[in-house]
């Protein structure tokens, strides 16, 4: 069993949010793959269901975002999973806009919902950094981050998640480089931005 995991804030107010194109992610996921209905449980939302052959728990936290953990935590004692055996989509500031990168740990670059999981968790699990670029100075992160998309990039949004969703086998199956590639292939050939390895971590 895996674990895929969105982030981003529960209710209406955030739905169109930066923030939560983690939740956007998942939800394009378990949609293509025909994968419901969601269920509330481990303090969120949830389904199951198999993905590239794989068994798969989707989980959206209802915790908010800086708490994020206690609903990863509640389903990873559940299942007896490995740190290694879960996938957190998140909004990645220090990405350009439809940009993605996939990296086991590392730093939480001040997001408060990989803060939360590795302080419940531990901080070995795959992450899937979807770039929402950034508003050009650190103190206006916070309010960046909880506006809505504009109009304007709604297609690149829908784009990053339908190739997320097209390539989710991969990245179930353990093939995070050739996930990665796939995902930046599609981008570009939808016109969105340079090839894959013009992006600078």
């Amino acid at each position: 069993m895996l674990l895929f995991v969105g982030l981003g804030n529960p209710g209406e107010r955030y739905v169109g949010n930066r923030h939560n194109i983690g939740f956007m992610a998942v939800q394009a996921i378990a949609s293509r793959h025909n994968i419901g209905p969601w269920r509330r449980r481990f303090q969120g939302v949830s389904v199951e269901g198999v993905i590239g052959g794989d068994k798969v728990l989707l989980l959206l936290p209802g915790t908010y975002m800086n708490e994020s953990g206690r609903a990863v935590a509640e389903a990873v004692h559940f299942y007896k999973l490995a740190v290694s055996d879960i996938v957190v989509f998140h909004d990645e500031l220090d990405l350009p806009p439809a940009k993605l990168r996939v990296k086991t740990g590392g730093g939480n670059a001040g997001h408060n919902g990989l803060r939360s999981i590795s302080a419940h968790v531990g901080n070995d699990y795959r992450r899937v950094r979807i770039g929402i670029g950034h508003p050009g100075d650190k103190k206006l992160g916070a309010g960046y981050v909880l506006q809505d998309f504009a109009k304007s990039e709604g297609p690149w949004v829908e784009a990053m998640c339908d190739a997320i969703a097209d390539n989710a086998g991969l990245l179930a199956g353990g093939k995070d480089s050739t996930f990665q590639n796939k995902v930046h292939l599609a981008m570009d050939a939808k016109g969105f931005g340079e090839p894959a390895d013009d992006v600078k971590d």
